[in-house]
């Protein structure tokens, strides 16, 4: 049986763990073939025989113009960019210094705009992109002070819609997946620690639970497909139903 990706070339960043893993895992099974990249030489090793002979994997330090586009200009075509990684810092507007502002616009808006600068000029004509926003881009927390962290995705939200618009005429669409809580192993050590404010969030979100990670793939998985070929400048948001209501 044939796969929705099947043949198709797919960039995905950020592999060596959590969302990025579980999106080489099902873009392979669905007939891509991945090239990954990722600062973590063990985990980036670990995805790669998870996944098999249908993915390469890089270490690559996706803040660094000149590693990207040597990483980038070696793969050739490419049909799919999933720029998944990113990490991040959460303070409050008093307390964020500027280094740490600076950081987490680097690791969370730089690693987005190099990997997609860079693949631009080898993407096929009708490739689709996909970014990683956030609810964090589309509201405010009380309880999570975050102001880098919301700019960033803010950011990233926006930037999908002047991809779509500057890749429409190759008929190159642009689109967003926006998690809400998602448990990964990055989430596991803040946001669901034991001490933290946020840890009984399940109880605010509508469907009752944190999500998964696979949850979130599967939505970008259909933004990369045919099934999305009429959606672009899109930001789909996977939280649960968290931030459609009310808090309480």
């Amino acid at each position: 049986m044939s796969g929705r990706l099947d043949g198709r070339v797919a960039v995905i960043t950020g592999t060596a763990s959590g969302q990025g893993r579980v999106a080489a895992q099902l873009f392979a099974a669905e007939g891509a073939i991945v090239h990954g990249a990722d600062v973590d030489a063990a985990g980036a090793a670990e995805t790669l025989t998870l996944v098999g002979g249908s993915m390469t994997s890089s270490v690559v330090d996706l803040t660094d113009d000149d590693a990207v586009k040597r990483w980038i200009d070696g793969l050739g075509p490419i049909d799919i960019l999933y720029a998944n990684a990113g990490a991040t810092r959460f303070n409050g507007v008093a307390e964020t210094t500027f280094d740490e502002w600076s950081w987490v616009l680097r690791h969370e808006l730089d690693i987005v705009f190099l990997p997609v600068h860079h693949a631009w000029p080898h993407l096929t004509d009708g490739a689709s992109v996909v970014l990683v926003g956030s609810t964090a881009g589309l509201s405010g927390s009380v309880t999570n002070t975050r102001i880098a962290h919301t700019a960033t995705k803010g950011g990233v939200i926006a930037m999908t819609r002047q991809l779509a618009a500057e890749g429409a005429r190759r008929g190159i669409r642009a689109n967003c997946v926006s998690p809400g809580m998602i448990r990964t192993p990055a989430t596991e050590g803040d946001l669901l620690a034991a001490d933290h404010p946020m840890r009984s969030i399940e109880e605010h979100i509508p469907l009752g639970r944190i999500g998964s990670a696979a949850e979130v793939v599967r939505a970008a998985l259909f933004l990369a497909s045919d099934e999305a070929s009429y959606i672009t400048g899109a930001n789909l948001v996977v939280d649960g139903g968290w931030s459609a209501v009310l808090p309480g």
